[in-house]
């Protein structure tokens, strides 16, 4: 299974909560942060949630 590699590219400020929680758990801190994930369906719901405020790319 591969992974994906998720990057911030915009403010979760002004956005709803669980947009901001999915963030957070992402371990999305700041815009420009990048974090190495599973390719899983858990993982692919929440980037499809915050999927306006990532980028996503398989490794």
């Amino acid at each position: 299974m591969a992974d994906l590699k998720v990057t911030q590219v915009k403010s979760g400020i002004g956005g709803k909560r669980n947009q901001r929680e999915t963030l957070r758990s992402l371990g999305l801190r700041r815009i420009g942060a990048t974090v190495t994930r599973p390719d899983d369906p858990q993982n692919r719901g929440m980037i499809h949630t915050v999927r306006h405020l990532v980028t996503v790319e398989e490794v």
